[in-house]
């Protein structure tokens, strides 16, 4: 990316990666592997329809098999320019968020050279995708269409569910420490907080956030020096949107196995 020093600041063993822009930009790339090249496609099809509800987008050649970027409207609450790629069972996301500007034309010529690199090393990943460690088909219930429903364990201490429509439940663990598990429990931010004290008094919850997918909802729970998120992201309104109530059963399940 033009006359910007970018760090590395989460890499996600095999999914992807995290970059941070001297601006205060921020680079994220994002790999999906699939069981097959047909399943590969459908799931294709699905981000290029969510993708295009944010902007409009126009074919990228050159990438993999097929290709598709864009720009957010001059006037989107987040700028964003993102370049989506499909290549066997292999799909590739790769978005900028420019900070103070806007996300311009000028950001995908870039942005497709950065995609043509990562589309030709995601065979390369040393990760193998498996059972998911801290979800189970069972908690989709309520939440995702069971019958198109994809697990995958998506790197060490994640693992992520998905249908058809993209709708996502998504579970990460990290190694801190109780104070900074409870600094993030009291921390401003566009989202309505909510403590969960039967979950322990380092548990919240996150709802609807005024920045980013607004009908997704988080939940936050702590032990043994681990915290783990549960987020549910639908890609649409959905009667869990703005609520921890339901989700709080997936919650614990997952804290009991910290």
């Amino acid at each position: 990316m033009p006359a910007l020093k970018w760090s590395l600041i989460s890499n996600q063993d095999g999914r992807g990666c995290i970059y941070q822009g001297g601006r205060g930009d921020t680079l994220m790339l994002s790999v999906f592997r699939n069981p097959d090249k047909d399943r590969a496609k459908e799931l294709y099809a699905t981000f290029v329809k969510t993708l295009g509800e944010r902007m409009p987008l126009n074919a990228v050649a050159g990438i993999g098999d097929e290709g598709q970027g864009g720009t957010s409207a001059a006037g989107a609450e987040r700028q964003e320019a993102s370049v989506l790629a499909l290549s066997g069972d292999y799909i590739l996301q790769i978005s900028v968020y420019p900070i103070g500007r806007r996300a311009d034309d000028a950001l995908l010529g870039p942005l497709a050279q950065v995609a043509r690199v990562a589309i030709g090393n995601v065979t390369k990943t040393s990760e193998r995708f498996g059972d998911c460690e801290w979800l189970s088909a069972s908690d989709a219930d309520g939440f995702l269409d069971n019958s198109t429903l994809q697990v995958q364990r998506t790197g060490a201490g994640s693992c992520m569910m998905f249908d058809r429509e993209a709708n996502t439940m998504a579970v990460a663990v990290i190694t801190t420490s109780r104070d900074t598990a409870v600094d993030m429990m009291q921390r401003a931010g566009p989202c309505q907080h909510v403590a969960i004290p039967e979950l322990g008094r380092e548990a919240f919850g996150e709802h609807s956030c005024t920045k980013g997918n607004g009908n997704a909802v988080n939940i936050f729970v702590w032990k043994n020096g681990r915290q783990a998120s549960i987020l549910f992201a639908p890609v649409k309104p959905h009667p869990e949107s703005g609520s921890v109530e339901h989700l709080k059963a997936v919650a614990a399940r997952v804290q009991g196995k910290l």
